[in-house]
């Protein structure tokens, strides 16, 4: 004869075995995270440490400056895309901030500038350093593909969406960016963005260049945490809005404590905004 308390340990135990087994099901697969910036020095650990956690989970991470994440999502070639702003028909979620940091040589005698100046200067309305207390020297704009999250958060940020101006050298590698501003002939003439992740390492190892205060803030962590600093973005893993089981462990995983932890090793993690 079976006692209550046992076919209650009994109900209890299949119970949970049984949760147990969903859970292993649910986060057992192959998944495709797509992206096409600066935010591979963190996804790439977020995967594997995900992986880690769950054996029988598969992440690929595809990681393309060409690609158009968003869209490989959506026609199903990727689960996830990296992205920094909501998309038509996908859902959104937030696991990051990143500031948008200005970048100019480290002798060029501008010190600081206005939110409005940094937007006359990418849209091509201020065209010379002179203008703002520099050499008489031409202002020489680089860009960042369509495609890449930082340029149409900066564009936004900024008010010039669709305006960036026609002159504007276009480079697509941060590497190649800071080269740029370090060795473009005149001296001291070019000025960029980039992530201020990406950006405060440049200027930590020491290389020529600096990051200029907007509105005079400082670009650094605190002041993007509490959004003083008017340059910011999120970091969005977009996915289809059907439900994946797969994709959502990944994205709760990216939220979670641990997953936040190995976030703020090189961006703002959401609970320290």
């Amino acid at each position: 004869m079976i006692t209550r308390l046992a076919l209650s340990l009994s109900l209890s135990f299949l119970l949970n075995w049984g949760m147990a087994h969903l859970v292993l099901a649910e986060v057992a697969g192959n998944l495709i995270i797509a992206g096409n910036g600066p935010e591979l020095t963190t996804i790439e650990p977020l995967a594997r440490a995900f992986e880690k956690a769950n054996p029988r989970a598969y992440l690929d991470v595809v990681w393309d400056s060409n690609s158009r994440p968003v869209e490989m999502v959506k026609s199903g070639q990727a689960h996830i895309a990296i992205t920094g702003t909501a998309a038509q028909d996908l859902s959104a979620t937030p696991i990051a901030w990143d500031g948008i940091g200005i970048l100019m040589h480290l002798s060029n005698l501008t010190k600081e500038l206005t939110k409005q100046q940094a937007a006359d200067i990418f849209s091509g309305k201020i065209t010379m350093w002179s203008e703002l207390g520099g050499l008489d020297t031409e202002i020489l704009v680089i860009d960042r593909p369509r495609n890449q999250n930082v340029r149409e958060a900066f564009e936004s940020q900024l008010g010039i969406t669709g305006k960036i101006t026609s002159n504007a050298k276009i480079i697509g590698s941060d590497e190649q960016v800071i080269k740029t501003v370090v060795g473009t002939l005149p001296p001291l003439s070019a000025i960029a963005y980039l992530s201020l992740s990406q950006s405060l390492s440049v200027v930590a190892n020491g290389v020529a260049v600096k990051l200029v205060p907007i509105d005079k803030i400082e670009p650094e962590g605190p002041t993007v945490k509490d959004g003083r600093y008017p340059l910011r973005r999120q970091i969005l893993l977009a996915s289809k809005k059907e439900p994946h089981p797969l994709a959502e462990a990944f994205i709760q995983f990216a939220r979670s404590q641990a997953g936040q932890q190995l976030i703020a090793d090189t961006y703002i993690p959401l609970n320290e905004k």
